[in-house]
């Protein structure tokens, strides 16, 4: 029934774009501050009707560059490009943020539309011969137009981006191409409703008390508030949203339960209904295998890599496995101290996947006496937000003041205009972080606008941070977790990438980055969140205001390597599965599971660790930007932490010397040179790996 109720729908919204284009929001010039999104206008009918005006306007931008009567130059050619499509642009960095933070029936409806669209109008561009002509005269003779190292950037870009977007392919090849890439396009859409639905559909329903023993006091408040909600009122209710989950399964003693919580965790989108992902996810890999065949590649893996630091899948399997063995060691030790604890409380089972968390706390109370309800107190929502924008003041002179006169998509959000140490204007900062229905799971970091320059005049960037984390409960504010924090930080550090690009073209600032070196400035910033230096200037007390007292900080800091075998081993897990899906070579489909039992199987992965992400819910890679890429956070983080060394080693985490230099080659130039050069002039050298297995416990 829902098919002919859908396309009624989308006939509806497609009718209603026939109305006055200065009626829709996406085609007119936004007058709100700052010029950002106007979201108090926006309504799902604008999308599909914004798009089809900026395919058109931006087709003609292409038509006069291909039609130019000169000859193809740098700044004819491909900084031509890069300034087109601008309405294009807007409209579809805000129906993203929209389709992950607030989607509805109605989003999801045009989802498939847009899709096609935003396909079809890429591989026109990409698959335009004459404007290839143009673009690959330009890259031959590029000697002759003594181009910036940053222009030198954008062109090497553009020329891959055609080739790789199948420039180089026969008319016949061309048409398969564009076919594959639509496949591929609406897998993807359904792999991440079906995963979205699962999430939503869940929910573990106690009406008997003695089922929350174990339970602090705020995870069963916050249980009552989902309840009340979801219109069960006097009943608790927990969902596989991680802010519920997780502490259920830290402190909840019904093992049952915790099972039961758990398994729907890990089976989303596998459950043999019709939101399974295992026929989906194993068309999406045969398509890409075939997409990089029909471009000359062994494997998709070899096509992704072609364009990132690592290269080569063999260079991923290589530092995969510098790691692997170690910390599957340190996770087998791990496992054998909670097993004692388990025996010595009477129990005869064995530890179990959905045990972990339960008997890692009472190992980190018994080793540390550490317990992570000790700690929430001192992480008040705001008073960590406060703290990474006081860091950010100190190390790179910039200040955040809340803005109120500026539209929001939803009330939670919080807006926040950025200056540098004079008050001039640098940017602006959306943050959303509590989880909703409409939201996906996760945390990232996106823009609504990109910081770039055009005619000496600087755009500057509008950013946006979302999360999913502890809501406030009826008596206490939204208190986070420790991984809530770390993850805080992490998706504030992909935001002062993006804030602080100083590019000239939007194709290379901020975030555009190779994959493998985007994760760098997030995660070196994680590196601050804990440290006691740090510490001391955000934790406060959110009833006393007390800072945290040093014995919770050394604690922190004594636990510091706790728990990393199991923590390295379920992140290197799903990045070998990662890898492995796409270093597949035969286009045969695949039995998913299968597939990913012996995979985990092959690498002697232990029974009670599950991989981060199971392939069926794997959103970073079949449904996001993630594939063949997931082991760029373990790339990346050899970076972070050699990084974060040399702060560090100065004697001072807040050295402004240091942090200038950061700012300088790292936060403010985007992709405008080749990463690895960027990494050496900030550190003087290349980045050794030992800080990583130092900080990890696995040296």
């Amino acid at each position: 029934m829902k098919k002919p109720v859908y396309l009624f729908l989308i006939l509806g919204l497609i009718s209603m774009s026939c109305s006055n284009k200065k009626s829709n929001p996406f085609l007119v010039e936004w007058n709100t501050p700052f010029k950002t999104p106007p979201f108090d206008k926006i309504k799902t009918e604008h999308y599909i009707p914004a798009f089809k005006e900026g395919i058109k306007i931006h087709n003609k931008e292409i038509e006069n560059i291909v039609n130019n009567p000169e000859a193809p130059t740098f700044r004819n050619t491909i900084e031509a490009l890069d300034y087109s499509g601008k309405i294009l642009t807007r409209v579809r960095r805000v129906y993203i943020g929209m389709n992950d933070a607030l989607s509805d029936d109605k989003l999801q409806s045009i989802a498939k539309v847009i899709s096609e669209l935003r396909s079809n109008h890429e591989d026109d561009i990409n698959l335009n011969a004459k404007l290839f002509e143009r673009v690959k005269s330009v890259y031959d003779n590029k000697d002759n137009f003594h181009l910036t190292k940053e222009q030198q950037m954008l062109l090497d870009k553009y020329y891959k981006q055609f080739v790789r977007g199948g420039a180089n392919l026969s008319d016949t090849d061309k048409e398969t191409f564009r076919q594959l890439n639509k496949d591929i396009s609406l897998l993807s859409i359904k792999f991440g409703e079906n995963v979205q639905k699962d999430i939503n559909n869940y929910e573990l329903v106690i009406d008997k008390k003695e089922d929350l023993d174990g339970l602090p006091q705020g995870v069963i408040d916050a249980a009552a508030v989902t309840a009340k909600e979801k219109g069960k009122e006097g009943k608790w209710v927990f969902t596989i949203q991680k802010p519920s989950m997780i502490p259920f399964l830290q402190y909840a003693k019904n093992r049952s339960l915790r099972e039961n919580i758990y398994f729907a965790y890990t089976h989303k989108g596998d459950n043999n209904n019709e939101q399974d992902n295992k026929n989906t996810l194993s068309q999406i890999a045969s398509l890409r295998l075939k997409r990089a065949n029909l471009l000359g590649y062994k494997t998709h893996a070899d096509f992704v890599l072609d364009d990132q630091m690592a290269k080569k899948p063999k260079n991923v399997y290589d530092l995969l496995s510098k790691v692997w063995p170690t910390a599957l060691k340190v996770a087998k030790s791990e496992r054998a101290e909670m097993q004692k604890i388990i025996s010595k409380e009477g129990n005869k089972f064995k530890l179990a996947s959905w045990d972990w968390w339960y008997y890692v706390e009472k190992l980190k109370k018994q080793k540390y006496d550490l317990d992570e309800e000790q700690l929430r107190p001192y992480f008040k929502l705001e008073n960590v937000i406060q703290g990474v924008f006081d860091l950010a003041s100190t190390l790179f002179d910039i200040h955040f003041v809340e803005i109120f006169d500026i539209p929001k998509y939803h009330p939670e959000v919080k807006t926040f205009e950025v200056k540098d140490k004079v008050g001039k204007h640098i940017a602006v900062l959306y943050t959303d972080y509590f989880p909703r229905a409409s939201k996906r799971g996760g945390a990232w970091m996106d823009a609504f606008r990109k910081q770039s320059k055009e005619d000496g005049k600087f755009i500057h960037p509008v950013i946006y941070n979302v999360g999913n984390f502890t809501k406030p409960t009826l008596d206490k504010p939204s208190l986070l977790s420790v991984d809530e924090v770390e993850a805080l930080f992490h998706e504030f550090g992909h935001a002062i990438h993006g804030m602080l690009s100083d590019a000239t073209y939007e194709s290379i600032s901020g975030t555009e980055t190779p994959r493998d070196f985007v994760e760098f400035p997030s995660q070196v910033m994680e590196n601050w969140a804990m440290h006691p230096d740090v510490l001391k200037k955000y934790a406060k007390h959110f009833e006393t205001g007390e800072i945290i007292p040093k014995e919770l900080i050394d604690k922190i800091s004594n636990s510091s390597k706790f728990n990393q075998g199991f923590a390295t081993v379920e992140y290197l897990a799903a990045s070998y599965l990662d890898i492995a899906w796409h270093t597949i070579a035969d286009t045969t489909l695949q039995d998913a599971n299968k597939f990913e039992t012996k995979t985990m199987n092959d690498l002697g992965l232990i029974p009670e660790i599950v991989p981060r992400y199971r392939s069926t819910y794997f959103n970073h890679i079949f449904s996001g930007e993630y594939s063949s890429g997931y082991y760029s956070y373990i790339w990346s983080e050899v970076l972070d932490a050699d990084a974060f060394a040399a702060f560090v080693e100065s004697g001072d985490v807040y050295n402004k010397k240091l942090a200038g230099k950061y700012k300088k080659y790292i936060l403010s130039s985007g992709g405008t040179d080749d990463a690895m050069t960027l990494y050496r002039k900030f550190r003087g050298k290349d980045p050794s790996i030992v800080p990583l297995l130092i900080r990890r416990g696995l040296k």
